[in-house]
C-alpha cells in the first residue's frame, strides 16, 4: 500500500464541511499527512451570452474568489488550529475537474469528500461532485455521508 503523505479535503463551505473535519483530522494524524483544503468557484463565463459585460463578470468573479479565500482561511484556522500541515487553495472552474487537476498537480495520495453538499435542483443541474470525483480520481477516494456515521 502506498503511503498517504497528502490528503485532499475539498470543501464547499456548507454545513457539511465542519461535519467532515473530525474524519479528516483523524486520518491526517493517523498517517502524519499534510492536508490540502480546496474550494472551487464556478466559472461565470456562461453569463457573457446574456449580454453582461465581460468586465462586470470578471469583477464579480474576483470578488467571489476574494471572499472564498477569506472564508477558507477562517475555516482552516477554526477547524485545524495547531495543525501545521494544512494548506488552503481556491480555484475557478468545474468543481470535479479542478479537484482532479489538484490531485494530479499536487501528488495527492487520498481524497476525503462529503457526499451531501448539494441538494434539490442544484444537484440535478450540476450533478454530484463527489460521484464525479469518485469515478475520475486517479487515487483512492473516501466518501463520507457525515449525517449517517457516528461522530469520532
Amino acid at each position: 500500500m502506498k503511503a498517504v503523505h497528502k490528503i485532499l479535503f475539498p470543501v464547499d463551505l456548507s454545513d457539511v464541511s465542519p461535519e467532515m473535519v473530525p474524519w479528516v483530522r483523524f486520518l491526517a494524524k493517523k498517517f502524519s499527512s499534510e492536508i490540502h483544503m480546496l474550494f472551487v468557484v464556478r466559472k461565470f463565463d456562461y453569463f457573457s451570452g446574456l449580454h453582461v459585460a465581460q468586465v462586470s463578470i470578471e469583477n464579480f468573479e474576483g470578488e467571489i474568489i476574494k471572499g472564498a479565500e477569506t472564508k477558507i482561511e477562517e475555516f482552516a484556522n477554526r477547524h485545524f488550529e495547531g495543525y501545521s500541515g494544512c494548506r488552503t487553495k481556491v480555484m475557478v472552474g468545474d468543481a470535479a475537474e479542478e479537484i482532479i487537476n489538484h490531485i494530479k498537480s499536487e501528488n495527492i495520495d487520498l481524497v476525503i469528500i462529503g457526499t451531501h453538499g448539494r441538494k434539490g435542483l442544484d444537484r440535478i443541474v450540476f450533478g454530484s461532485v463527489a460521484d464525479r470525483v469518485i469515478k475520475m480520481s486517479p487515487v483512492p477516494v473516501l466518501s463520507i455521508n457525515p449525517y449517517t456515521l457516528p461522530k469520532i
